[in-house]
């Protein structure tokens, strides 16, 4: 099956099988609203892509906030180390006066 002609430069993973499938069936039907239903499928098709990117991004998003929040956390347990030994010197210092 071929695939329809706006999508042949397009990568076939990047749209579901079926939608490909089902583009293939509206291009070989002969109807006289042919070009309208290609044009929805092309709509249709778009707002799919269009999700996927949106969900990479999001996704990628994701991973970099995780990895910030694993960071931040790491920082904030040094820096209440660091306070707690910082409070026991001075402590510890009181006490030799």
């Amino acid at each position: 099956m071929t695939q329809p002609k706006r999508f042949q430069d397009r990568k076939t993973d990047e749209l579901p099988a079926e939608l490909i499938e089902l583009g293939d069936l509206l291009k070989s039907i002969d109807t006289e609203n042919k070009s309208e239903v290609l044009a929805c499928f092309n709509r249709v098709s778009d707002s799919v892509l269009r999700r996927r990117r949106i969900l990479g991004l999001v996704q990628e998003a994701l991973s970099q906030l995780r990895l910030d929040v694993k960071y931040l956390m790491f920082d904030l347990e040094m820096t209440r180390r660091e306070r707690d030994e910082l409070q026991s010197r001075m402590e510890g210092e009181d006490r030799t006066f």
